[in-house]
């Protein structure tokens, strides 16, 4: 089907190659083929999907742009790698391979911190992002509380970059700043809210990942070590160290994990027991406490 759109493309209509791409891709297992082809051909011939409604009909060219970007799909690479950038909390941010591709699941964690937060929306925030990665949950945490200050951490300098881009390009870049560093050893002072989506699959368990996952996504932000809980071994006490009495430590955590990160953090003593929330799939998703005032 893929070799039919590259040899009758320059006849096909917008139409047709998304009909084509779509049983392409179906037959290849993907789960969403029809939102996957739409998105591929807007992209590979630079239109919005409104220009694709209006003129359906158009003949697609030369096709080998699209019939290249279908053939990445087909072998597993995520769309939104394939695209370079991944809507999150109704925002744009640009993707590298240095960074984790934020997932809808991970909005939870944003929802959560606001909410937490509610009282206090219009204060001078100071917010901590560790493994800030793209920058997606730190920009959606600025993009609610316009008063807020970010600033977010991580060790790769490549994904820095990607989040100071990110940050820069929502405007944000007055109320940011980024930091390369192994997560809190170049930080002092306190913070109203500190968030973080750390590595958290076991070492073990990365070899069974989805495809998806484990040869786009960098290894560093998917291995927690042998269990899944190292990095928040590090955290729970310097979170601890750096909350401002009464604010909010949000971290997210893994499948079963909940209650060794809610044991972790009480054994730092300073937080309350904290809460797990779950996602919409009733999955135990975010760890949330406040630092008792």
């Amino acid at each position: 089907m893929i070799a039919k759109i590259a040899a009758l493309a320059p006849a096909l209509s917008r139409t047709e190659a998304q009909h084509e791409l779509t049983r392409a891709f179906a037959a290849a297992g993907i789960a969403t083929p029809a939102l996957d082809a739409r998105l591929l051909l807007c992209a590979a011939l630079g239109i919005g999907h409104l220009d694709l409604v209006r003129d359906p009909a158009r003949a697609i060219g030369n096709g080998a742009v699209l019939t290249a970007l279908a053939r990445r799909r087909i072998a597993g690479e995520p769309i939104a790698r394939i695209l370079g950038r991944r809507e999150f909390y109704g925002l744009d941010f640009t993707l590298s391979p240095a960074v984790l591709d934020p997932r809808p699941d991970t909005e939870i964690l944003v929802d959560a911190t606001l909410a937490a937060l509610a009282a206090r929306s219009h204060e001078p925030l100071l917010l901590l992002d560790l493994g800030v990665g793209s920058g997606a949950i730190l920009g959606a945490l600025l993009s609610q509380l316009p008063t807020a200050f970010g600033l977010g951490v991580d060790r790769s300098e490549a994904a820095c970059r990607v989040a100071r881009d990110n940050l820069a390009a929502l405007e944000f870049a007055s109320r940011s700043a980024v930091v390369c560093g192994d997560w809190t050893k170049p930080l002092t002072g306190l913070f109203d809210a500190i968030v973080s989506n750390p590595p958290y699959i076991a070492s073990g368990e990365i070899e069974g990942l989805a495809a998806e996952v484990r040869e786009h996504d960098p290894p560093g932000a998917l291995d927690g070590g042998a269990d899944g809980l190292d990095a928040y071994r590090i955290l729970a006490p310097a979170a601890a160290q750096l909350l401002r009495p009464g604010g909010v430590v949000a971290f997210e955590v893994g499948a079963g994990q909940a209650e060794s990160v809610v044991a972790l953090f009480a054994a730092t003593g300073g937080l309350g027991r904290g809460e797990v929330m779950r996602d919409l799939g009733g999955h135990a998703r975010v760890f949330l406490a406040r630092r008792e005032a």
